[in-house]
Parts: C-alpha cells; sequence; structure tokens
C-alpha cells in the first residue's frame, strides 16, 4: 500500500507511505486526491514523513491538493517534510504559495482555526 487515507472530523489525513513521490506514485496520488476531494472533502493534510525524495510528478500532485482544497474553499496542508523534499520545495518556490508545518498535530490546528494565508 501506497497511502494511509484516514478521514477525520474536519479534515482527510493522507499518509505516503513510499520513500520516493515519483512518477511511479504520482499519478495514483492525484486520483485519491480527487476522489477524496469529489466526496465533498475541502481540507487535506498530506503527510510525507516517510517521503524522502520527490519529483516534479510528486510535486505536481502536491500542487493539484492545493488547487482542488483551494477551488473547494478549504485548506491544504503539507506535513512532515525530509530535507530533501523540503529543498525541493524551496527551489520551486511552493514554500511561499503552500501551508507547511512541521507535525500533522500542526496542521490539524491549522486547519481547525482556520488560519488560512491568501
Amino acid at each position: 500500500m501506497e497511502f494511509n487515507i484516514e478521514k477525520k472530523e474536519n479534515h482527510t489525513l493522507i499518509q505516503v507511505l513510499v520513500e520516493k513521490l515519483d512518477t511511479h506514485i504520482a499519478p495514483t496520488l492525484k486520483s485519491e486526491l480527487v476522489l477524496v476531494s469529489g466526496n465533498g472533502e475541502k481540507n487535506i493534510i498530506l503527510d510525507l514523513s516517510k517521503c524522502r525524495y520527490c519529483d516534479s510528478s510528486g510535486l505536481s500532485a502536491i500542487l493539484v491538493a492545493n488547487r482542488l482544497c483551494k477551488n473547494a474553499n478549504g485548506t491544504f496542508v503539507l506535513t512532515g517534510l525530509t530535507e530533501a523534499v523540503e529543498r525541493l520545495i524551496t527551489i520551486s518556490q511552493l514554500d511561499t504559495v503552500l501551508n507547511i508545518t512541521e507535525t500533522v498535530n500542526e496542521a490539524e490546528k491549522l486547519i481547525s482555526g482556520e488560519s488560512k494565508k491568501d
């Protein structure tokens, strides 16, 4: 299994369980995100704490999640970034666009507090 998807009270938590978020995994993740969003979920937390590597297709999946949540007037939070993944996100300047927290707990607080940066 590549992901763990947990429906919570006011958000859905998606944990990537593989070390590489790349062309093999990203399309499946995008499909899952579209399904979750299609089921009416507007707040999504994507936990990448087990992920050691991410390529452009992985970034693309992250941006899909962000766009789906934005379109639904919800909040997307990226959490648990390893050094390599964080570096890629910074280089891509996505750290200025995305809500990023260290832990799932912080991400949940961000969503329940609805403190969004617009």
